[in-house]
C-alpha cells in the first residue's frame, strides 16, 4: 500500500543510532544515508526514512499517528522493545503483550523514538 513512510528529527545521530539498532532486530539492515543527509531502511515491502525537515523548521511528532513494523513472533517483538528502551527509546502505552479480541489477536510492543514520533512492532498470532 505505502512506497514509503517519513518521519522528521531534529538529531539526525540519535535517531538513526536507534533505528538501527531497533530494526535490525525485525531483520532490516542498519540505514544509508543519501547526500542531502537523510537515512533509508530499504526493504522489498517499502522505505522507512529519516529527515531534517526541509523547511528548517523543527521537526514534531504527529498527534494520533503511530507507524508499526511487523515483527516475527513475540519473541522479536519483546526484543525490540528492549533494544528500542537501551537505544534512546521511551515507554508509553502499555508493557507489551497481547491485544485484540476473540476474533484476533495481536502480540504488540510500543515505543516513542528519540523525538517522539509513536511506533510499534506487531506479531499477528
Amino acid at each position: 500500500m505505502f512506497s514509503h513512510v517519513m518521519v522528521g528529527t531534529n538529531n539526525m545521530q540519535a535517531s538513526k543510532q536507534f533505528y538501527d539498532a531497533l530494526l535490525t532486530t525485525l531483520g532490516y539492515q542498519a540505514g544509508v544515508m543519501d547526500e542531502k543527509g537523510r537515512c533509508f531502511y530499504i526493504a522489498d515491502s517499502g522505505v522507512f526514512c529519516l529527515t531534517t525537515p526541509i523547511n528548517g523548521e523543527p521537526a514534531t511528532s504527529g498527534n494520533g499517528m503511530t507507524i508499526g513494523f511487523r515483527a516475527a513472533n513475540s519473541d522479536v517483538v519483546e526484543r525490540w522493545h528492549k533494544v528500542g528502551l537501551a537505544n534512546g527509546g521511551t515507554e508509553c502505552e502499555e508493557p507489551p503483550g497481547i491485544r485484540g479480541n476473540s476474533e484476533r489477536q495481536l502480540y504488540m510492543a510500543y515505543l516513542r523514538d528519540p523525538s517522539g514520533n509513536k511506533i510499534c512492532t506487531t506479531y499477528f498470532m
